[in-house]
């Protein structure tokens, strides 16, 4: 029974940090993404294979157990209750796992103690439900989007219930050769999320019931979106609240006048008192970002950025020299 060497299909050593293990998985996951390689069969298949390896060399448990058993972690706790480790060696020699070697006992029946039949078929005990893991990933919006909420449509790789033996691991008291017993199948799915209005970075979005399947007629977990939201080249966020800088015509700041002020949606009239100072800010109440489920807002700063003429004419330049002539410093 050939190993998957998880190590090797990331490119790192064994002895790789979480850090090491994390920024590998992200190069390869964007290199070989389905999205980023349309109809490539085979990088789809490297893209299941790398998300394989990194759900367990990330997880600090499932590492340990991979590192005494390989590609059987999942039975660790079986093969240690039933005494098998005893039996069983796992080679680590060379480039990675070479594969598990019986002296004595029975693949079946093992395979039946995990999975409760005996090598005669009937049942010894029925394996447990459990529910699936939970799953977080990634999406970036644009504060456009985390204004007003957005749908999204998710490529992400899955582990569901094993069709050919509907996730019990067995076919007729042997171990399902799709799934090697695990009762679980990697794929891609693709699934239309909601993102709510008011995400801000680091939001993290619960969407029920999208996470990995149960197994053994467990309850799937969940998937949870971790938001990061791009920067905006005109607003600047703090919290729920906005920041944007407005345009004034020096002659409105010096006797008052009416200005427009951006908002996210749309443009709003903005007051001037004479004699406005430039860097002047004004709260626009309400204006800003929705609050995450709620249905209050932020509010919006307007920074005044008093604006000079140009190219003046030379009666204007006369008119100004008068102006400081009233006007001494």
């Amino acid at each position: 029974m050939a190993g998957k060497d998880y190590y090797k299909i990331l490119g790192v050593n064994r002895d790789a940090s979480e850090k090491d293990i994390k920024q590998a998985y992200r190069r390869m996951a964007r290199q070989y993404h389905p999205d980023v390689n349309p109809g490539d069969k085979s990088a789809e298949a490297k893209f299941k294979e790398v998300n394989e390896a990194y759900e367990v060399l990330s997880d600090k448990e499932k590492r340990q157990k991979y590192n005494k058993y390989g590609d059987q972690w999942q039975y660790a706790d079986q093969f240690e209750k039933a005494g098998a480790n005893q039996n069983i060696h796992w080679d680590f020699s060379g480039s990675g796992p070479q594969g598990f070697q019986f002296d004595q006992g029975d693949l079946d029946d093992l395979f039946g103690g995990i999975f409760g039949r005996g090598r005669t078929g009937g049942f010894t005990r029925q394996a447990r439900p459990r529910r699936g893991r939970d799953i977080e990933h990634p999406v970036e919006v644009t504060l456009e989007e985390a204004f007003n909420g957005s749908n999204r449509i998710l490529s992400m790789e899955s582990r569901e219930a094993c069709p050919s033996c509907s996730g019990t691991g067995r076919i007729q008291n042997a171990v399902c050769s799709a799934c090697m017993g695990s009762g679980m199948v990697s794929g891609i799915k693709r699934i239309e999320v909601k993102i709510p209005a008011g995400v801000k970075d680091g939001s993290r979005v619960r969407i029920s019931g999208k996470g990995e399947a149960g197994y053994s007629g467990g309850k799937a977990g969940d998937l949870y979106l971790v938001v990061s939201v791009k920067p905006h080249k005109q607003f600047q966020r703090n919290g729920d609240n906005l920041k944007v800088e407005v345009a004034v015509p020096l002659l409105t700041a010096i006797l008052g006048g009416e200005t427009q002020v951006p908002t996210l949606k749309g443009k709003l009239a903005l007051k001037i008192p004479p004699e406005t100072q430039n860097g002047r800010e004004f709260k626009l109440t309400g204006q800003g970002m929705p609050k995450l489920n709620s249905s209050s807002k932020g509010d919006l700063i307007a920074k005044v950025k008093v604006v000079l003429p140009e190219k003046l004419t030379d009666e204007e330049k006369a008119l100004y020299h008068q102006l400081a002539a009233l006007r001494p410093n």
